[in-house]
């Protein structure tokens, strides 16, 4: 592996970059472009992720028409709002219903089109425009997209049955991909723009990841669904790798020790790209000389402070005593993937345990699965919903059922809409339902949840029941009783767990947005692995560790002080 040093790379005039939240690929694509730029080469810079921190990184407020960045002239920058896209592509197919059709099935076509998938179709909408316009490509020697569609997105666009009486007959569907109804007329620039990314003369993707295991399985998966997709010219970029450890620091040797075990164990099918690292660096990428210096292999502390201001926080002691004085009985832990959500609904239910409280932990992971086994802890309770298991038979059951009435070419549409996030927290809604009702006995932690979006889908009467039709055919009691009980802030707790970052605090963000949109409510944050509580004498630690303090006191914020932090642990 060698450093990511743009300049040194035969680029193509369309360079994607991709990744889970929170990697980085916002600084990276940030650096890129600027770095292109100082060379004498025209870019334009695009943004379409909805987490997008492009504001505060060339410190102006951007728009979706272009701004010239000053210190850095050869670049235009345009930050395009997805959600703002698909609040108005919804409003464009529900309008002309409105007074037509009863108000519960217009708040069901609203609900259809509040997902990921729509946001990930207005993004793409948006963009496509600029990977297809040669006359918009004329102007730049390079145009780089801050986030890529995935698999799935691409996949879908490709589908026939996508554009045909199927799709616009099922608005009102369970389906995550019936907005697609509406945008028949885009048919033809949307083939374009896939033609155009998977031609290896006009697109370069750049995979980013961190040297962590969970970032890394996730950017395989990515790769491998672009794969199928034809876009083969790939290259993973490792952010934030420690090229060296203080000897005499502890937690700095821990660090390095632990990326490098996740760098060794890698899978084969990462070890074939091309793959580049950036250094770890210490400060937060925001401002242009921030940004240049981040490929700087050379520059590694900038604004170094001797004394880290920690100040006073709540522990995950507080979090456990207050579920129990409040007597809470269903305690979900929520948090995109890697922020360790498994592991504080394990401190929380030891906890609880600890005080007396019967409790079922219920995982979906099943490392942590087994490893809460080996304790054996008094009082608890471990179950372990597989969702391998449990999508895979769901997924029969719908096509079953769908291969009495339809044929090839909307069974492949099944086929695509069954892989989309969605089917699977529906996939697994029965089998939490059911743990949930145990409640009445014990106190139940759940380590993750369906999200506000999934929940409200099935909480219309119209795709509840359609959905049930398409399974099971029955509703069970369980499932009757679930969100009313999620939305009984006297019976349930949803503790959003987040790291002192950026992306990861502003998509927990999203999370409680999407929660209170179901009628749910959420009182605890866990900010999780702070540095800042760290015993680290490493001065460049101790450097990273103030940078995280403006997304704490910005946790402090959104959760009226009511949030605990946890110090960076070594999990090797």
């Amino acid at each position: 592996m060698k450093n990511y040093n743009p300049l040194k790379e035969k680029l193509t005039q369309y360079i994607f970059f991709t990744g889970k939240g929170g990697v980085g690929k916002t600084s990276i694509a940030c650096a890129t472009a600027v770095s292109l730029a100082d060379s004498g080469k025209k870019i334009l810079l695009l943004s379409t992720d909805p987490a997008s921190n492009l504001q505060d990184v060339f410190n102006l407020n951007l728009d979706n028409k272009g701004t010239v960045i000053k210190e850095v002239p050869n670049l235009t920058v345009i930050n395009l709002d997805p959600e703002q896209a698909a609040a108005e592509y919804r409003e464009s197919v529900i309008s002309p219903y409105r007074g037509k059709l009863p108000e519960s099935v217009i708040k069901n076509m609203e609900e259809q089109l509040s997902g990921s998938c729509t946001i990930e179709i207005a993004a793409f909408n948006e963009f496509s425009d600029f990977l297809t316009d040669k006359e918009k490509g004329k102007d730049y020697d390079y145009i780089i997209f801050d986030t890529a569609p995935t698999g799935h997105t691409l996949r879908m666009l490709q589908l026939p049955s996508a554009w045909d009486t199927f799709i616009a007959e099922n608005t009102t569907g369970t389906s995550c991909l019936g907005q697609l109804s509406g945008l028949e007329d885009r048919k033809d620039v949307y083939k374009n723009a896939v033609k155009n990314l998977t031609d290896k003369s006009m697109t370069t993707l750049f995979l980013v990841s961190r040297p962590e295991e969970s970032p890394l399985k996730e950017v395989e998966r990515s790769s491998s669904e672009l794969l199928d997709m034809g876009i083969e010219t790939q290259y993973l970029i490792i952010n934030g790798v420690m090229l060296n450890y203080d000897e005499d620091d502890l937690i700095s040797k821990q660090i390095y020790e632990r990326q490098q075990k996740a760098l060794t164990n890698r899978s084969e099918a990462l070890l074939k790209l091309n793959t580049y690292i950036v250094p770890l660096r210490s400060y937060n990428m925001t401002g242009v000389d921030n940004i240049r210096n981040m490929l700087n292999s050379d520059i590694s502390l900038i604004n170094q402070e001797n004394e880290i201001k920690k100040g006073h926080f709540n522990t995950i002691d507080t979090v456990i005593e207050d579920l129990y004085k409040t007597g809470k009985r269903v305690i979900f832990t929520m948090g995109k993937g890697g922020v360790g959500k498994t592991t504080i609904a394990g401190n929380i239910a030891r906890g609880l345990a600890k005080k007396g409280v019967n409790v079922l932990l219920t995982t979906t992971d099943p490392a942590n699965h087994l490893a809460f086994i080996e304790t054996k802890i008094d009082g608890i309770t471990v179950s372990h919903i597989d969702e391998k298991a449990v999508l895979a038979s769901y997924q029969k059951n719908i096509l079953d059922k769908a291969r009495q009435t339809m044929g090839d070419a909307d069974l492949s549409y099944i086929e695509e809409d069954l892989r989309s996030p969605c089917t699977q927290e529906i996939a697994v809604f029965n089998a939490f339902a059911e743990v949930v009702a145990k409640a009445d006995n014990e106190v139940v932690v759940i380590d993750t949840a369906p999200t506000g979006h999934t929940l409200l889908l099935l909480d219309s009467t119209q795709s509840y029941h359609k959905e049930v039709e398409r399974t099971q055919g029955n509703i069970t009691i369980e499932v009757q009783n679930l969100l009313p009980r999620l939305r009984n802030e006297n019976e349930t707790e949803v503790v959003i767990v987040t790291l002192p970052e950026t992306t990861p605090v502003f998509e927990a963000l999203r999370l409680q947005q999407d929660l209170q949109r179901a009628g749910i409510k959420n009182k605890w944050w866990v900010v999780n692995s702070s540095l800042l509580l760290t015993s680290t004498h490493s001065p460049f630690l101790k450097a990273k560790a103030q940078s995280e303090v403006q997304w704490i006191e910005k946790v402090r914020e959104i959760s009226n002080g009511n949030f605990a932090v946890i110090e960076w642990k070594d999990k090797l």
